[in-house]
């Protein structure tokens, strides 16, 4: 039974594999997004409005993270086609997700219910610089 995991972030997601319940991770595919490791600044080329408000002071019209947000959730939803086209194509069984965890509840939003169904379990820590040994270590022992 093919085994995958996902260890991933809001910029880079690596999938590794394993074809034994408890063997070593080796990776098959990495995602990335370098917009996600960009600052809000370097996101915009236009500063948003500013508009005033007689209680609290002058604000920002438009959200400081809204840019960032939106990456994310888009990168979130091609790590998600990514896992999918390979559920369709038989690839994998079961999988695992380790995600920072923010994204981690981006991810959920974009998994398919069949993709939901492979899901064995999840970790809600950003492992995606990890070694494949330290991040099996995270893992259960029988996968």
């Amino acid at each position: 039974m093919l085994t995958w995991i996902l260890a991933a972030d809001n910029s880079r997601a690596r999938i590794f594999a394993t074809d034994k319940s408890a063997g070593t991770l080796r990776e098959i595919h990495t995602l990335t997004s370098p917009e996600g490791r960009l600052h809000e600044g370097d996101l915009t080329t236009d500063k948003g409005g500013r508009g005033h408000d007689p209680m609290s002071g002058a604000h920002g019209v438009n959200g400081e993270e809204a840019h960032k947000q939106e990456n994310a959730e888009r990168f979130a939803g091609l790590v998600c086609e990514t896992l999918e086209n390979a559920r369709n194509k038989g690839e994998m069984q079961k999988l695992y997700v380790i995600a920072a965890p923010a994204f981690l509840g981006m991810l959920r939003k974009h998994q398919s219910p069949s993709l939901k169904q492979l899901v064995a379990g999840e970790i809600d820590k950003n492992l995606t610089t990890h070694s494949p040994e330290a991040i099996r270590k995270s893992l259960p022992d029988f996968l």
